[in-house]
């Protein structure tokens, strides 16, 4: 089962639109969504944020495909940043 793709399909998009989403070529998405390569955890945030979805669900750790709350270490974290 491939998540990634199917996220994507749902959402009528090509890999090159969610590549462009991440400021890298298609053909290295391509290499996520295919399973060659393993997605560092600051992509695999970025997507979970775009899709309104959690690690866990992209990884098929859960079936669960809404979001968990956000943590509020997270949003601590945002605002200290700015």
């Amino acid at each position: 089962m491939n998540r990634l793709k199917d996220l994507r399909e749902d959402n009528d998009l090509y890999q090159k639109d969610i590549a462009a989403y991440l400021n890298m070529s298609q053909n290295g998405y391509s290499y996520y969504e295919n399973e060659k390569l393993d997605i560092p955890t600051s992509i695999l945030n970025k997507l979970a944020d775009y899709y309104g979805t959690s690690i866990d669900y992209l990884l098929c750790r859960t079936d669960e495909r809404k979001a968990y709350p956000k943590s509020i270490l997270t949003e601590q974290n945002k605002k200290t940043k700015k």
